[in-house]
């Protein structure tokens, strides 16, 4: 993911979830009635970041490894696979997707397929 991505698109992704991590992390210290530190903000912010790359190259792989190019909401559970909570909250939105999609196009339409994210070519 890293390779096929510009510096400049990098680190504009990177200030959006800064500031998304900021907003979260301000809203639970004033419910908390604590404070956080501007570091601790971009710790977490690169340590979401890491695990973003991470989860991005894993479903690359499980789709490769099917022989598509794209990657589908079957990777998606196959990457939740070990935590049953996220999985559980995964496969139920997936299938309640799938069933208002069944409810638009029909018996038969697009719902008895796998949704699919193109993926990014890397070589």
């Amino acid at each position: 993911m890293a390779d096929a991505m510009s510096d400049e698109l990098r680190e504009r992704l990177k200030a959006s979830l800064w500031f998304s991590i900021g907003k979260i992390v301000d809203e639970e210290t004033l419910r908390l009635n604590t404070s956080a530190t501007p570091q601790f903000i971009g710790a977490l912010t690169e340590m979401v970041w890491a695990q973003i790359e991470n989860v991005a190259k894993d479903l690359e792989s499980f789709s490769r490894h099917a022989g598509r190019t794209t990657v589908t909401t079957d990777d998606v559970l196959l990457i939740t696979r070990r935590n049953e909570a996220l999985h559980g909250i995964i496969r139920d939105f997936i299938e309640k997707d799938r069933a208002e999609t069944t409810k638009e196009t029909g018996v038969g339409g697009r719902a008895g397929r796998a949704k699919t994210v193109k993926a990014r070519g890397r070589n």
